[in-house]
């Protein structure tokens, strides 16, 4: 039981200091967090990276069930595609997001990185389009893959649907709608003050997203 209890402390904690931090914050930080000494933490994920791989592949999981939830759950594609939008910012998944599903080309090639973050080991240069990074020779280094390809799958089919029924900007982008995801989730002291922030941030997105009448 003490052990199944720490697990639960380190991967709670490591939530809160990632998603505060960013991946780059030091295991160190984690310990602190749970109340446990480093070499609790290094028992269960014998390095950084198998930590972040395992907080990262949790929260795309996360955000692919809350965009399936809005497919099923909503049948007008606008409504699907802003439930989705709310409940993400709401549970913060955005500053937890892995950086290569964020990767967006734009006039010249950028990372973007989540709010805060610090350099970290899944940092790398940038693609001139969205797309999953090719798996290096250590595969504890990246996400899985499989998960982050369908959370990209399903929100493509949000993205799709609105932008079928005219609702959606026709030059936006599934890497759009997750980028609105990450910048909308800010990191702030206060927790009624970042979520009067995310809400007033999303509400201002989402009018940029949406398609205007012509004339």
């Amino acid at each position: 039981m003490d052990a199944q209890r720490n697990l639960e402390h380190v991967l709670r904690a490591a939530r809160e200091v990632f998603g505060e931090l960013g991946y780059g914050a030091p295991m160190e930080d984690v310990a602190r967090r749970a109340r446990v000494g480093v070499g609790t933490v290094y028992r269960r994920f014998p390095s950084k990276d198998v930590l972040v791989r395992r907080i990262a592949e949790e929260e795309t999981a996360r955000l692919t069930d809350q965009a399936r939830a809005a497919l099923g759950q909503e049948n007008e594609p606008w409504s699907a595609l802003a439930r989705f939008l709310r409940t993400s910012v709401a549970s913060g998944a955005g500053r937890l997001l892995p950086p290569q599903v964020l990767r967006v080309g734009v006039d010249v090639e950028t990372e973007i990185r989540l709010p805060q973050q610090r350099p970290a080991a899944l940092a790398a240069p940038a693609q001139p389009e969205l797309r999953l990074v090719e798996r290096p020779t250590a595969a504890e280094d990246e996400p899985d893959d499989a998960g982050a390809a369908a959370l990209l799958e399903v929100v493509g089919q949000l993205v799709e649907r609105a932008r079928a029924a005219g609702e959606l900007r026709p030059d936006v982008t599934v890497a759009d709608v997750l980028l609105v995801i990450a910048t909308a989730a800010p990191s702030l002291p206060d927790a009624a003050q970042q979520a009067a922030a995310s809400s007033r941030l999303l509400d201002i997105l989402l009018d940029g997203l949406r398609s205007r009448p012509v004339g």
